[in-house]
């Protein structure tokens, strides 16, 4: 396991030991106050640059004159790096004015990431950090798409990674929740309504289900146990993740490995060799998995998942969407054009939900990169 030295007063590095196991992903909200806002001058004692999250540590006076380390959560490095930002952007003796929202505990931790209204200034003003996107820049640089014939395989049908060469990954969901086809309601990355009386109109929930996904709501999803414990987003969840995904095409073997680049780095197969739709005798026979069982064709230009053999200890979607281990998918992968990536999913679940119901969006194509080096907890568990 990575050590990691603060070079801190014995009292701060309690304070540290209270902050490091709980710092998986998380919703803003379930940790901070964000309708509030703290205020904080201090000299910095260390820089944690580490997934999930940055941390800055520093020590402030309080009213009394003495000393107490702050911790200051900001955004993952991947997002600060993409926005122009090293780990010694800023060091250790640095004296910085923070703003951002305290933790709902009333522990010395703050939020000051710039995407929930925070900041983070030198002594003489000058802001940093003051950048953070999950995307790189070439995101928002396109080249010109190559013809056709590069990525599609001889029998016409359309490669779901780069050419051959090349490099890319699927990102930019136009979607950051499940719901049903023309719910139209408006959530935050990780799924959190931004109206919670917009509930009801997510899913035909089973009465059950719909309390449960409420509550989860309610509590900021704090009970996420991707957040949590780094599990696995399966289902329709890991075309959700702001970081992406990558398939790897083993046409020899007949099957597809999805990549997908947030939560804790995992990988799905789908195989598309007409097996039975079953566990192995050897290994998984009649177990059920986060990721389920999936078997796949071709239609043409798109890829049909049929997807059973769920257990229940993830969220399938971003937000808190309850599902049992009924579960069904039939899912639908489409590349209309070379940037565009189109998801559809069918939702067969009676355990969860009054009747089949369905949601589509699209990802896309991040040329010439590969997945970002993200995991959950950066091997702290």
């Amino acid at each position: 396991m990575r050590k990691v030295v603060f070079g801190l007063a014995a009292a701060s590095v309690v304070v540290l030991l209270a902050i490091l196991p709980v710092a998986a992903h998380h919703e803003l909200a379930a940790k901070f106050d964000m309708n509030k806002k703290v205020q904080l001058s201090g000299i910095v004692t260390s820089v944690d640059w580490a997934n999930p999250h940055v941390h800055i540590f520093l020590n402030v006076k309080d009213a009394s004159g003495s000393l107490n380390n702050w911790a200051v959560e900001l955004e993952s490095p991947v997002d600060l790096q993409h926005g122009g930002w090293k780990r010694d952007s800023i060091k250790p003796g640095d004296s910085l004015k923070i703003e951002g929202s305290p933790a709902r505990d009333g522990s010395k931790q703050v939020w000051g990431g710039v995407t929930g209204g925070g900041s983070v200034a030198m002594a003489d003003g000058k802001k940093v950090f003051t950048g953070a996107n999950p995307l790189p820049p070439s995101a928002a640089r396109l080249p010109a798409a190559p013809a056709a014939a590069a990525w599609h395989w001889p029998d016409g049908t359309p490669r779901l990674g780069p050419p051959q060469g090349q490099t890319g990954y699927w990102a930019k969901p136009s979607q950051y929740m499940l719901m049903q086809t023309g719910a139209n309601v408006q959530t935050s990355m990780d799924g959190l309504l931004k109206n919670p009386a917009d509930a009801d109109k997510v899913a035909p929930f089973q009465p059950w289900a719909r309390d449960l996904f409420k509550y989860r709501q309610a509590n900021f999803l704090k009970d996420d146990p991707l957040f949590l414990s780094c599990l696995p987003t399966g289902g329709p969840r890991q075309f959700q993740t702001p970081y992406g995904v990558q398939f790897v095409e083993d046409r020899e073997r007949k099957r597809i490995f999805v990549l997908v680049g947030g939560g804790d780095h995992n990988w799905r197969l789908i195989y598309l060799d007409g097996r039975e739709q079953r566990g192995q005798q050897r290994g998984d026979l009649d177990n059920p998995l986060y990721y389920g069982r999936a078997v796949g064709k071709w239609d043409g230009p798109t890829l049909t998942i049929d997807t059973i053999g769920f257990n229940e200890r993830f969220w399938f979607s971003n937000g808190g969407l309850p599902h049992t281990d009924h579960l069904h998918l039939i899912e639908k992968i489409s590349r209309p054009d070379f940037y565009t990536l189109k998801y559809e999913v069918t939702i067969d679940d009676p355990g969860a939900y009054t009747a089949n119901w369905t949601s589509s969006w699209t990802m896309q194509w991040i040329p010439g990169e590969e997945l970002p080096i993200y995991y959950c907890q950066d091997n702290r568990q």
